[in-house]
């Protein structure tokens, strides 16, 4: 088991990749706390983890509260002593255009991609500097090195990510904690309508060179990897899970 006994928090684990991350994370050997805004959607797979032999406890969290996040974090080290890898994974989407995007949408996904991240990392960080070891994971998008139609507020956001991963990388390495971002294929709720809708679909497949949509589960092997030994010399990376979609 390449995660035996680490401890691990995956943020917008109610469904979806996240959902994945922490399933996968379980079945080799971490010990999981499943974080969602939708408190049932988390005991639901955490519920899920412990059926199938792991450990897990759900939470429900807004990651763009600090307080509910604190929280969060004290309640994993309350139960397991220690946070070793954190996935913040958590997002969503508010689509318009630009000329008609509100100011409410944007800080609405800027709050969650952006804010949330970085609560997140600090709520963890303090106790992986003390122990001098620490995965940080962070989930990007092709929309954050492309840019696309209809989301600035996320495209944005999800370059942002690219940033704060490189920065956090550079800052904590003297600590034994590496940075990483993921930048997973179309394989999320939140790209449903891209998949599904007549309008998007053939258009964005032809994007992809593998020419078909990733699965959730294929995307959370990266997920390990990052935060397993084997990527211990590996940091302030992005790596793209695409299916080639941003091939330069």
């Amino acid at each position: 088991m390449q995660l035996k006994d680490r401890v691990a928090i995956v943020t917008g684990a109610g469904q979806g990749i996240g959902a994945s991350v922490a399933q996968a994370y379980a079945r080799e050997g971490a010990k999981v706390a499943v974080i969602d805004m939708n408190g049932e959607a988390a005991e639901k797979v955490a519920a899920a983890i412990v059926g199938a032999g792991g450990t897990a406890i759900g939470i429900a969290c807004d990651v763009a509260d600090r307080a509910q996040v604190e929280a969060a974090a004290a309640k994993v080290n309350a139960a397991w002593g220690r946070i070793d890898i954190l996935v913040n994974n958590a997002g969503i989407t508010r689509t318009a255009m630009l000329n008609k995007m509100s100011i409410e949408q944007w800080n609405q996904v800027i709050g969650v991609h952006l804010t949330g991240a970085f609560n997140c990392l600090q709520a963890v960080v303090g106790g992986m500097i003390e122990r001098q070891y620490g995965r940080i994971i962070y989930v990007t998008s092709a929309a954050g090195v492309l840019g696309t139609i209809g989301q600035i507020n996320y495209s944005a956001a999800k370059a942002g990510i690219l940033g704060m991963t490189k920065s956090t990388a550079k800052e904590l390495a003297r600590y034994n904690i590496t940075a990483n971002a993921i930048a997973p294929g179309a394989a999320t709720p939140m790209t449903e309508v891209i998949r599904t809708d007549d309008r998007f679909k053939e258009k964005y497949l032809d994007r992809i060179p593998l020419g078909r949509w990733a699965e959730p589960e294929e995307i959370a092997p990266v997920f390990i990897f990052f935060a397993s030994d084997a990527s211990a010399y590996v940091t302030g990376q992005i790596l793209a899970a695409d299916g080639g979609m941003t091939i330069h």
